[in-house]
């Protein structure tokens, strides 16, 4: 029976880019988005070309009502769940942790930590072996901000990506005897439409000579790193990191 995959935030970026190697690597795949519907459209569209199959479906990460739903939907149309990556998270624009106030605090955490956390629970009791399940895989979509930080811009969204960290380690632990691994890819400066939501789209241009490499890296780039821990060559690894980053 074919494999199922759910990518978060799966209508651009990274996120679009995992769903369509997921497909071409055999998975079904649930397309998550939030709002843009057309984007969502056109991904399921690229997947079905070549022969895969695909749903979009929409559902807001910061609404735990949505993401019961959007795991029932896949649960109906696919009837398993293999596969989970946490891909959909936000930030904010730019700004010092003195200027940042509550309900910013509580955006970002609600989407980039709780919602992890949501969906990370619903896939368990899909996936473990103690609950009747096939096992499966969670990757979480990190951040290279967890280690450096982001001062001056995004503290905040570093902060929420730690978070993520120390998820990964926890979960990976507890699950490892239901046949669940669960690992997580920390991308560096990656150029997708993310910068412009932090209000500087060119971004990448001005801070790649940090990067040892001296280039930002690709949507594509990230989700080779993620498909990996889904075959049998990552086998042997759970609670493990990998960084995408260009050696920064």
């Amino acid at each position: 029976m074919q494999k199922v995959m759910l990518v978060t935030g799966a209508s651009r970026g990274i996120g679009a880019a995992t769903a369509i190697l997921a497909a071409q690597r055999g998975y079904a795949v649930c397309v998550n988005y939030k709002e843009n519907a057309s984007a969502a459209g056109e991904v399921v569209g690229r997947i079905e070309a070549a022969g895969g199959r695909a749903i979009a479906v929409r559902a807001d990460m910061a609404d735990e009502s949505q993401i019961l739903s959007l795991f029932s939907t896949i649960d109906e149309h696919f009837g398993r769940l293999d596969g989970l990556v946490n891909n959909a998270g936000i930030l904010e624009r730019q700004m010092r942790v003195r200027d940042m106030d509550s309900a910013r605090l509580r955006r970002i955490l609600e989407v980039n930590v709780v919602a992890v956390f949501t969906c990370c629970r619903e896939a368990v009791g899909r996936m473990s072996t103690r609950e009747g399940g096939q096992g499966g895989v969670i990757v979480n979509v990190s951040s290279m901000a967890a280690r450096l930080g982001s001062p001056g811009e995004y503290v905040d969204y570093a902060a929420s990506k730690g978070a993520v960290d120390t998820l990964t380690i926890g979960l990976a632990r507890e699950v490892a005897d239901e046949g669940i691994r669960v690992n997580a890819v920390r991308p560096g400066v990656i150029d997708t439409e993310i910068h412009a939501s932090g209000g500087e789209p060119g971004r990448v241009e001005r801070v790649k000579n940090s990067v040892p490499l001296r280039r930002g890296g690709t949507a594509g780039e990230v989700a080779g790193a993620i498909l990996w821990f889904f075959t049998s060559e990552a086998a042997y690894s759970t609670g493990a990191f990998l960084d995408v980053s260009g050696g920064r």
